[in-house]
């Protein structure tokens, strides 16, 4: 019988940097928008069809995640996950000779289709490879390692875009250049075999998943208020100069970074104390927000935002790993998966209900948004009972 592999450095560094992919998808070509609907500008639809082009990866994720999940468990991790990044690859890379912007939005389409596999593969063998407070920091890291890698991102695609909308559409590749490292460095673990029969016979856990998975998709309305809204609210402050907008959105994104720093130095505290300290934090911040009357306190509002949201995740994460054996994490992952992007695509929609569309009344709408945000704090203290059985988040 062979010796069971043991996941290091290399494999950690690797499932980082695949989970990063997804969010290349969602930012790279947000700085080219303008210029990609200046170049189709004939073509019917256009005012839809190009901000359809950034946000349709999203929308795929959520609706496709969870059958990524079930083909992870049923067909394997790694072949699931060495097809998406060839398919990510092929459908990023084909805007740049394509002349149709809906054979764009096509392969938009496609992109979305090869994140969900990506980022659920990617995340169910963090979970197979990893275990107790190892991954618990391993989960932290990818929220780390995904808010750093929003912020380079949005900045290479404006650098690519100066001369084309299409240049930037070429760091796709990136999904063919991994192949060879991943198809080296990553295994199928031994348990897809012998738990075939398991999968087949087990209950998925719905009862104790589905509070969850509600939690992770209002996280994700959370993680998407800053960066569709703050432009808006800064606007209305009669505040527009490029330069203080990026500072607003670099700080949210630090944010982020140090509140998935501060969930390493709280895994002692039970998972139902962080997502109420996450709901709670991200509430003052949008409140905060909501209460600006100026560019600096907009940056430390969203700052504390941020801070909450990043406390977030990795909990949720953590919690739904906890819930599952290995021949359901890959649906497990799935769900939480498309719980995130679903939440990130309902975010501007909730928001544009509460406004009618009227951006005066966007401070309002945000405030709301921050009551519910606080509310759920005491919430998350009474619905997560049962994890005072676990030991600490990472148990």
């Amino acid at each position: 019988m062979a010796v069971e592999r043991i996941a290091g450095r290399a494999q950690a560094m690797l499932l980082l940097f695949g989970s990063c992919l997804p969010v290349l998808g969602a930012v790279l070509i947000a700085p080219v928008l303008p210029r990609m609907h200046a170049h189709f500008a004939e073509t019917p639809g256009v005012a839809v069809l190009v901000p359809v082009a950034l946000t349709l990866p999203a929308l795929v994720i959520a609706l496709l995640a969870p059958l990524a999940g079930v083909l992870a468990d049923r067909v394997g991790r790694r072949p699931l996950l060495l097809a998406s990044m060839l398919l990510y690859s092929l459908c990023g890379v084909l805007p740049l000779w394509l002349d149709s912007l809906g054979l764009i939005v096509a392969s938009r389409a496609g992109i979305g289709l090869a994140e969900a596999g990506i980022m659920t593969c990617c995340t169910t063998l963090m979970g197979d490879y990893f275990d107790g407070q190892r991954r618990s920091r391993l989960f932290a890291q990818q929220m780390v390692v995904t808010s750093l890698s929003a912020a380079l991102f949005m900045g290479v695609g404006g650098a690519l875009g100066e001369s084309d909308w299409r240049t930037p559409f070429s760091l796709y590749a990136v999904g063919v250049l991994c192949l060879p490292l991943m198809a080296l460095l990553l295994w199928e673990p031994r348990a897809v075999r012998i738990t075939s029969e398991a999968t087949a016979v087990s209950r998925f856990p719905w009862a104790a998943l589905a509070p969850l998975y509600l939690l992770t998709t209002l996280a994700g309305v959370s993680l998407f208020i800053v960066p569709v809204q703050a432009g808006y609210l800064l606007q209305l402050l009669h505040i527009d100069a490029p330069q203080q907008v990026g500072l607003t959105m670099g700080a949210n994104q630090l944010g982020v970074l140090a509140g998935a720093l501060v969930f390493r130095l709280l895994t002692r505290l039970s998972a139902c104390r962080l997502l109420a300290l996450g709901f709670a934090t991200a509430g003052l911040g949008g409140g905060l927000m909501a209460l600006s009357t100026g560019h600096a306190l907009v940056v430390l509002a969203v700052l504390v935002n941020g801070l909450g949201v990043g406390l977030l995740l990795p909990t949720l994460i953590n919690l739904v790993m906890q819930q599952v054996g290995f021949d359901q994490r890959g649906r497990a992952t799935g769900g939480f998966t498309a719980a995130i992007f679903a939440g990130e695509f309902i975010s501007p929609l909730l928001v544009l209900a509460l406004t009618d569309g009227v951006i005066s009344q966007l401070p309002p709408a945000l405030l709301l948004v921050a009551f519910g945000q606080l509310a759920l704090a005491p919430v998350c203290l009474r619905l997560i009972r049962h994890e005072r059985s676990a030991v600490g988040v990472g148990a």
